[in-house]
């Protein structure tokens, strides 16, 4: 399977009279763009705005970002993206997708007030948060008052997928700043050209749990799903949709799974000193049983397939520490190695346990953060969305909100902060 990453590269954002892209700037038709948003009849408006890296903004609450993308026919033709959505079945993982390299499409509304979070463009919040160095269009919507949540949740989503698809589509005759190919052949004929090497596989556990905590895969819930094994290709090109409202921090959004770190760095060394498997795309049950049968069939997939070792990585806390817990014990118990990583609800001080289970079978841990740390942020010259939020919010208070504007929170309300991807921004090494 191979697929072609064509990147053009995004510094700026700018409303024009046409959409498009010139010399690194993205110019919006915004009544066009607004236009397009607004054929959904489910919203009551829709706004649109701007926001760019070291400015005073803030963005607040975040649902979730998208990184714009088309899929492409070598005559260029566009052939729409997000599988079970707004492209047919199968086009992800293979073929030629245009990416716009340093533009989001930032969804913003309150849905489910505490498991959503924001996002400062400058100052101390943004160091936390990758969305801080995108040139990002937020969108703003507020929905017809007789939608419910599940509605409200489902046209912001599909809004910002498609938003995303025509700022690409408007692009898609620009000459590309580099070409990013991934190429991998299936499981068999990868044993047999790096039969000497280890052979990894990515368990990438996902929030399924209902009540608006839920991803997709080709279009389809997880929560109905046992777990299932993707290409990394497809992962890379939008098979993976976020449609989940978890705490701001730890949430998955669908730009993380469209640039997943892990996915990217086993694929550097894949032939060089590993096997990159694949992705195994699991539910996160909220049941035992279900969380029990997850991880026995993610271990007996890795076992079908020969791994010698998998790289776990967790959507959420609390709970899903269970599921996290149950994959690397049923791993280690036959004898295939596991890193986990997580982070870590340790309290405001972190002399708390990190997990809310734990198992003797975790030997390596990747800490990506406390959740609780607590951080200040002053005040932005513009708000875009509903500061009042912050009240709501998970890792803020009503009292998080000062009169002047600037906020006292824990890093958990930030987006992306501590993505247990391993996407975040902040580090640390023990010797």
């Amino acid at each position: 399977m191979r697929l072609e990453l064509h990147e053009v590269v995004i510094r700026r954002i700018e409303w024009g009279d046409r959409t498009g892209a010139w010399n690194g700037v993205l110019t919006v038709n915004r009544e066009e763009a607004a236009a397009e948003v607004a054929k959904d009849e489910r919203f009551a408006s829709v706004r649109l705005d701007l926001a760019h890296p070291g400015e005073k903004v803030r963005i607040i609450p975040v649902k979730d970002v998208v990184e714009p993308r088309v899929k492409l026919a070598r005559s260029g033709e566009p052939l729409g993206y997000f599988p079970g959505f707004f492209a047919p079945a199968g086009t992800a993982g293979k073929g030629l997708t245009l990416v716009l390299r340093g533009a989001a499409v930032v969804t913003c509304g309150p849905i489910v007030a505490f498991q959503e979070g924001f996002i400062d463009m400058s100052g101390p919040g943004a160091a936390y948060t990758p969305f801080s160095e995108t040139a990002n269009l937020v969108l703003t919507v507020e929905p017809d008052p007789r939608l419910t949540k599940h509605a409200y949740e489902e046209a912001l989503r599909l809004a910002g997928l498609r938003l995303a698809v025509y700022l690409a589509t408007a692009a898609r005759n620009v000459t590309p700043d580099a070409i990013s190919v991934y190429e991998k052949g299936n499981v068999t004929d990868e044993a047999i050209r790096l039969p000497d090497l280890p052979r990894v596989l990515h368990i990438c556990m996902a929030i399924t749990q209902g009540l608006l905590h839920d991803t997709f895969v080709h279009g389809g819930d997880m929560k109905a799903s046992l777990p299932v094994l993707l290409h990394p290709n497809e992962v890379l090109d939008g098979a993976v949709v976020s449609g989940n409202c978890v705490s701001a921090c730890d949430k998955n959004t669908t730009w993380h799974h469209q640039n997943d770190p892990v996915v990217r760095a086993l694929y550097r060394r894949h032939g060089e000193d590993l096997n990159f498997l694949g992705v195994v795309v699991t539910p996160e049950d909220v049941r035992l049983a279900g969380k029990e049968r997850a991880a026995s069939m993610n271990a007996a997939l890795a076992e079908s397939l020969g791994a010698t070792g998998v790289i776990i990585t967790e959507e959420g806390y609390g709970n899903p520490d269970t599921d996290l817990c149950l994959n690397a014990k049923q791993m280690e118990r036959r004898g295939i190695r596991t890193v986990i990583i997580a982070d870590e609800a340790a309290g405001t001080d972190g002399a708390s346990q990190g997990l809310a289970d734990s198992t003797p079978e975790i030997a390596a841990f990747v800490s990506t953060g406390n959740v609780n740390e607590m951080i200040e942020v002053p005040a932005m010259e513009r708000v875009l969305g509903y500061p009042e939020a912050i009240a709501l919010l998970s890792g803020g208070a009503p009292e998080s909100l000062r009169s002047d504007g600037s906020m006292f929170v824990e890093l958990q309300s930030v987006i992306g902060s501590t993505c247990e991807l391993g996407a975040g921004r902040w580090g640390c090494a023990e010797f």
